[in-house]
């Protein structure tokens, strides 16, 4: 059950940089907060931030600040490239050779 929302309550601004945009406002409704664009008479930031992947770049007010409910909280946005799978990874343990490669067998096998 939600408690009831009090008048002038203070709730600390949560940190929304690095966070995807659509999580980015969940996470602001969350605490109390209306994450939007800089431009509020522009379009609706779903509509800004579709399709794609956009990642909040910056916010104000800053992370961790106490601000009343309700209170505003403005981010600026870049569109994520797509991850083609040739991002950095952990390198990968090469194979061992074929022609030394044989199946083993622990003691413990059956060798049936």
């Amino acid at each position: 059950m939600a408690r009831p929302e009090q008048r002038g309550e203070q709730v600390e601004v949560p940190d929304l940089v690095g966070l995807g945009v659509r999580v980015a406002r969940q996470v602001g409704h969350d605490t109390g907060l209306v994450v939007t664009s800089a431009d509020l008479d522009g379009p609706p930031l779903g509509a800004l931030t579709w399709p794609g992947t956009w990642v909040v770049t910056d916010q104000r007010p800053a992370p961790g600040q106490l601000v009343t409910r309700g209170t505003v909280v403005t981010i600026s946005f870049q569109e994520q490239p797509p991850d083609n799978g040739s991002g950095d990874r952990e390198p990968r343990r090469p194979l061992p050779r074929p022609d030394t490669a044989s199946a083993s067998r622990g003691v413990d096998e059956d060798p049936q």
